[in-house]
């Protein structure tokens, strides 16, 4: 069965950037029912559905019960979730950054943990709004706006300790050669206290989140339509060998980063979308 798909990247207003990484709509139809491999990351997941809620038969938290939703929010995993689809998915994606989850929230990440929970119990009736006002607008930049006006309204200030917000920094960033021993040492914290300090606040270890970016690197790569060879990948990214990242990907996405590149259809299609600006 051949799939269609509609969409668009967003840029979001310059006073939410550091809140809100990117919008990504997306309209998928006429694949083959399946399901698709939602993946850890260093951003948040808030996601409001169109026309029909999402099925996640298999949430990263292990406790929870399967569900459907309208509007979603998640906060930093290191287990994948199974969302199941009859061919069809539609609605708005949010990247977003722990410190948009204290401004537009309220809370650490590390209170949402690797749970999904409804977008209203953090966001109140904004939640529901987002959902009634993106169902009934057409046009991706339109949609990006109304994004962008219900989260200003929202947006409350924050302080983060300068430290805390260095080895975030450093953690996620981009250097695949990154030690939580060094980061400790040049923020002048002990190993001990970053990592209860860090726990807190993000619901991730330090030594996780090094692993869920150096993932996220290796996931960027590998979601091109011609990804370069697996060693490349591992070693580019960090990883000691391509048996070393195999065996992450089994942790942190169920399978080999080559079952997943055979059997997933929908990241693909989406990395083809037409990038619009927001705001």
């Amino acid at each position: 069965m051949a799939g269609v798909s509609e969409g668009a990247s967003g840029i979001p207003d310059p006073r939410l950037r550091a809140y809100v990484r990117g919008y990504e709509g997306y309209l998928l139809r006429d694949f083959a029912p399946g399901t698709h491999v939602g993946m850890p990351g260093t951003g948040l997941t808030v996601i409001v559905t169109i026309d029909e809620p999402l099925d996640v038969p298999i949430s990263s938290h292990p406790e929870q019960a399967p569900a459907s939703w309208d509007t979603l929010a998640s906060g930093l995993t290191v287990r994948p979730t199974l969302i199941a689809h009859n061919g069809f998915q539609h609605g708005i994606q949010l990247d977003m950054t722990p410190l948009g989850c204290r401004a537009l929230f309220g809370v650490p990440t590390a209170a949402l943990g690797s749970w999904i929970v409804d977008l209203s119990d953090v966001f109140g009736p904004g939640a529901r709004e987002l959902w009634e006002r993106l169902s009934i607008t057409g046009g991706w930049p339109e949609r990006f706006g109304i994004l962008d006006e219900i989260l200003l309204r929202r947006i409350a200030p924050v302080h983060w300790d300068a430290e805390l917000a260095r080895a975030w920094e450093l953690l996620s960033g981009p250097d695949p050669a990154v030690r939580v021993a060094a980061v400790a040492d040049e923020i002048g914290w002990s190993r001990r206290h970053l990592g209860n300090r860090f726990t807190a606040e993000f619901g991730v270890t330090p030594k996780d989140l090094v692993r869920i970016a150096r993932f996220e690197r290796s996931h960027r790569m590998l979601r091109r339509p011609v990804p370069p060879p697996l060693a490349e990948v591992a070693i580019s990214t960090g990883y000691y060998d391509q048996a070393h990242m195999a065996r992450e990907w089994r942790e942190l996405a169920g399978m080999p980063p080559s079952v997943w590149r055979e059997r997933e259809v929908f990241p693909f299609v989406q990395d083809q979308l037409e990038p619009q600006a927001g705001g």
